[in-house]
């Protein structure tokens, strides 16, 4: 059974801000990556149509793709924007994730 990927109202807002202001994108991409300091990280990209493997989140006017591999990680994970003192950024709350670092985008399983 696959845990659904969600996406805050926070992060819909940005994802539509972002790709308005780009020609020829029209969602943002999000994979799982190895590497980082915790083992795994994530990386956002903007992207155009989604692939025959991708997951498509979408919320408001807001599109998120994410392949097949990335989605195994992911499960049961929010997709927020985050605009704090520290900055802004794309945060993912995974729930399959017990450690990560600093930097918000590394984590390991």
């Amino acid at each position: 059974m696959t845990t659904a990927i969600t996406l805050s109202e926070s992060a819909a807002k940005r994802i539509a801000q972002i790709v308005a202001a780009e020609e020829g994108k029209q969602s943002l991409r999000v994979s799982v990556e190895g590497g980082g300091c915790s083992g795994f990280s994530y990386k956002f990209d903007l992207d155009g149509e989604p692939t025959q493997d991708d997951l498509v989140i979408a919320r408001d006017n807001a599109k998120v793709l994410i392949d097949s591999m990335s989605v195994i990680y992911m499960e049961g994970s929010e997709i927020d924007f985050v605009d704090n003192l520290l900055g802004q950024s794309f945060q993912i709350k995974n729930p399959n994730a017990v450690a990560s670092c600093g930097c918000g985008t590394s984590f390991s399983i």
